[in-house]
């Protein structure tokens, strides 16, 4: 998939509007500007941003609900957590605990007039209160065992999970078999053939210990 590809991609699956196209544009430019000063994105990606980071969150829509809110971890330079909120009706808390990042999140999401819909949780996800979420997002946060155990407690049974986890997802999800039960499949990457998401609920742990730490009402 081309660089132009992707924007074809994304205004024919999403319907997108100029505005919000312009929008998008703004962003990547934020982005390359800021990643001379940090390293926010592997440098090899830089110029195929459409293809590798905003088509690889925007995918994740095609297996979301229409709405509710959305906790994405480890949002880094907001992908998908930034890109979510462009495309979509879900409102997402974007939790990051890198004091640059949180700077360049806060800063992009005012320039970008997004403040009513994205919001940056600048802490360890450990320090999260704990609330229920329609979407659980994670990309390159964490292997999937602790993944699970720090982000379970914001999920309930109705809660889907996206977890786009590359070349290792069917080996990933078949290593904590043993630890929960899991109404996961593995979903072809567009932008990637090789990679999976990870995708569905999580029914809850084997551990008593860890079932006690889903969010109740």
């Amino acid at each position: 998939m081309t660089e132009e590809e992707a924007q074809g991609w994304l205004a024919a699956t999403f319907n997108v509007s100029r505005e919000t196209m312009d929008r998008l544009e703004r962003f990547i430019a934020f982005l390359k500007a800021e990643a001379r000063l940090q390293n926010l994105i592997s440098a090899a990606t830089l110029d195929q941003i459409w293809v590798r980071h905003i088509v690889d969150s925007a995918q994740l829509l095609r297996f979301a609900p229409g709405e509710g809110d959305w906790l994405d971890l480890g949002s880094g330079a907001g992908f998908p957590g930034l890109v979510i909120p462009m495309l979509s009706s879900h409102r997402v808390v974007l939790v990051e605990s890198r004091s640059k990042r949180i700077d360049f999140l806060e800063r992009a999401i005012t320039m970008l007039g997004m403040e009513d819909v994205a919001v940056v949780a600048g802490m360890p996800v450990e320090r999260l209160e704990s609330a229920p979420y329609s979407v659980i997002s994670a990309r390159a946060f964490a292997p999937l065992p602790r993944l699970l155990e720090l982000s379970y407690r914001f999920s309930t049974d109705k809660t889907m999970w996206l977890l786009p986890k590359g070349r290792n997802a069917a080996s990933e999800l078949h290593d904590v078999r043993d630890q929960w039960n899991l109404d996961f499949t593995v979903e072809p990457s567009i932008t990637d053939n090789e990679a999976g998401i990870l995708t569905g609920a999580v029914l809850g742990p084997r551990s008593q210990n860890q079932a006690e730490g889903r969010w109740k009402p």
